[in-house]
């Protein structure tokens, strides 16, 4: 089987191809990747000489280049997005060229080939900040609150709108706040482990009271994986890591770990529209494939903290990047 990825250079990407190739012998993968400031081909620079491995640069908004990249692929596992809320809340426009147009382009390519599959990897966000009637079913509506989670709530309708008017055999996945190796380090989790490895403040939103449900990578990895191959088309699965923790906790947690002060830990202004508490129920995806979530939050970030200490380099670099760039907390 040929895979298509997009965005197969970020975090999730990197990681779920390095799966797949370890997990599929006989299946080839082609990466398109635009390689934007997320993008970064040493994500997988172990497996770049493999002859199952193809990379090609290019941007999904661009018809001709995804309709290259689209040939003899008999599925897709659509990734590339803008992601990062606060860039979002910046400059809408790319999220809304590359996540809503990006997709459209995608779905097209993949209408007019002979794609068997389309997975489309979403986010919690999409639904909003939970109520008072608890975590999220794959039946709840969509409030967005952000412009990234509106670009991808967009994404999302439209994904369903090609299965119901061109029956294509689309897969919705929406997983909760990921992390792991490779992930960039502007996301929540790296910046406060490697500004705890360096000694320097964790700046925390507001009051740090926030809920987010953390999944490790390889978890993430796992379920896409059994969506791809064991997921109903036309379905919407949801992929929740196991149980909330308030950012200050994670901070928290961190610190301990690495056996650093809690007075590291700042406080700082909320950013606009911060939603309060995500939160997910996996009973779908439980019940038709038998997926939960294998790595706890303190075993995951353990690894983590492991995989950091000794990628210094990779990380290194481009937070040195960011804070010329004098981005957010990083000036």
């Amino acid at each position: 089987m040929r895979l298509l990825f997009t965005g197969g250079a970020g975090f999730i990407g990197s990681n779920f191809i390095r799966y797949i190739l370890q997990k599929r012998p006989s299946y080839e993968i082609v990466n398109l990747d635009a390689l934007t400031y997320a993008g970064n081909l040493e994500n997988l620079q172990d497996i770049e000489s493999s002859e199952r491995y193809r990379f090609t640069q290019g941007r999904i908004e661009d018809p001709k280049t995804v309709a290259e990249a689209m040939k003899g692929a008999d599925a897709v596992v659509h990734l590339a997005a803008e992601s990062h809320v606060d860039r979002s809340i910046e400059n809408a426009t790319p999220f809304l060229l590359t996540n809503v147009l990006g997709t459209q382009i995608l779905l097209e390519a993949a209408r007019n080939g002979s794609v068997r599959r389309f997975l489309h990897v979403s986010t919690d966000e999409v639904y909003g900040s939970v109520g008072p009637k608890g975590p999220f079913t794959e039946e709840d509506a969509l409030r967005p609150r952000s412009p990234y989670a509106a670009s991808k709530a967009a994404a999302d309708h439209l994904v369903q709108a090609y299965a119901v008017t061109y029956e294509m055999p689309v897969i919705i996945a929406r997983p909760s706040n990921a992390f792991g190796p490779f992930q960039y380090p502007e996301k929540f989790i790296p910046l406060l482990v490697t500004n705890t490895l360096e000694g320097r403040p964790l700046p925390i939103y507001g009051d740090g009271k926030n809920i987010r449900e953390w999944i490790y990578v390889e978890d993430v990895c796992c379920a896409l994986d059994q969506l791809l191959h064991e997921g109903r088309p036309g379905e919407t699965y949801n992929v929740g890591g196991p149980g909330g923790w308030s950012n200050v906790e994670v901070a928290r947690l961190i610190l301990a770990l690495l056996q650093k002060p809690e007075s590291l830990v700042t406080f700082v202004p909320d950013r606009p529209g911060h939603d309060f508490w995500y939160a997910l129920d996996n009973s779908k995806i439980k019940r038709e494939t038998g997926w939960e979530p294998t790595v706890s939050l303190e075993d995951g970030l353990k690894r983590a903290i492991v995989w950091y200490e000794e990628h210094r380099y990779w990380w290194q670099r481009i937070k040195e990047r960011l804070h010329r760039e004098s981005r957010g907390y990083w000036s």
